[in-house]
């Protein structure tokens, strides 16, 4: 029997923090004995942002490393460079007609950036969300593996695949979002109420996965919580229901588990042990990553041998798609 397709991406955009690895990074290598997983470095995305181009070739190299380094096995998923196929941005020319710009600007993400600066205010900041459709749907995807802050993506790219198959006859396969419930949104750790982000101009504000072990306990240390001194799991006090969540996601604890082990601790002690678990989980990768990273012929050859797969599996779907729109081929 044939296996069902997983598909996701990871954009080379900065350093990935503990989020990139909780929402998406740590997923992959679970997929891969049920799915073919096909898992890229999306650097067709990165550019909606100003970025160096010796810095986003260096970091587009580090996603594919980290994506192995997870424990993606390149034998039994496909691993590439978005760039390096080409028909991602040809079926996004085909999905841009039958995609609405009213949709596209209630995009949260792109509501987000583009009152943040007027400056790069350009139309792939305003189109992506249909690159990243078409991401998807090239390759027959039935489940994403993302984080919560994608789920309006993924809507979006079935919203596309419905109304592409309903003009057009079936088509795509309509995919659908795999979220890890036990992992919510993973908040910066001095704001709790903004998502963690590289970009963040405060650097105790994330964790990079790159970060020493005693960069990560100095952050925890220093992540915001309450003056309450109570060991609770709410709304009401964001700051540590945020490391709470933390430490549910990397030792695999429900939220009220751990609420029940540290209920009589205080908070030191808490994100104390909280570092020092983030930084025992991640060192293993870490190491992996290092090894990878310094192989350039291996990651190379992966890097060509997954965009030769992805293209050969790609141009089937495009194929059919030219020909339901009506593009002359030969």
């Amino acid at each position: 029997m044939t296996k069902k397709v997983a598909f996701s991406a990871v954009q080379p955009s900065g350093e990935l923090t503990i989020g990139n690895y909780l929402g998406a990074l740590r997923q992959f290598p679970l997929l891969q004995e049920e799915y073919h997983g096909y898992y890229a470095a999306a650097n067709l995305h990165s550019i909606t942002v100003p970025q160096k181009p010796a810095e986003l070739r260096k970091r587009t190299k580090e996603v594919i490393a980290w994506i192995l380094a997870s424990g993606v096995d390149p034998e039994k998923s496909t691993v590439f460079v978005q760039s390096q196929v080409p028909l991602h941005a040809e079926l996004t020319w085909v999905l841009n007609s039958i995609t609405y710009m009213g949709q596209l600007s209630r995009m949260t993400q792109f509501k987000d950036k583009s009152q943040k600066s007027d400056e790069n205010l350009n139309a792939a900041l305003f189109t992506y969300p249909v690159l990243m459709a078409a991401d998807i749907l090239l390759y027959q995807t039935d489940v994403v593996p993302v984080g919560e802050d994608q789920r309006q993506h993924i809507e979006l790219a079935r919203d596309v695949a419905i109304r592409f198959n309903n003009k057009y006859s079936e088509t795509f396969v309509v995919p659908e979002g795999k979220i890890d419930k036990g992992i919510g949104k993973i908040m910066s750790l001095k704001n709790p109420d903004i998502k963690m982000s590289k970009s963040d101009p405060d650097v105790n504000a994330f964790i990079l996965l790159l970060d020493d072990r005693d960069t990560i306990i100095r952050k925890v240390k220093r992540a915001v919580t309450d003056s309450l001194g109570e060991f609770n799991y709410t709304d009401e006090q964001p700051g540590l229901k945020n490391l709470i969540q933390l430490y549910s996601s990397f030792d695999e604890m429900k939220p009220e588990e751990v609420v029940a082990k540290y209920k009589d601790a205080q908070y030191s002690v808490f994100k104390e042990e909280l570092g020092e678990l983030i930084a025992d989980k991640i060192a293993p990768i870490q190491e992996r990553f290092q090894e990878i990273v310094a192989d350039t012929e291996y990651l190379d050859k992966i890097c060509k041998q997954g965009a030769e797969k992805a293209y050969y599996d790609a141009r089937k779907t495009l194929t059919k798609v030219y020909r339901k729109v009506g593009f002359y081929q030969v």
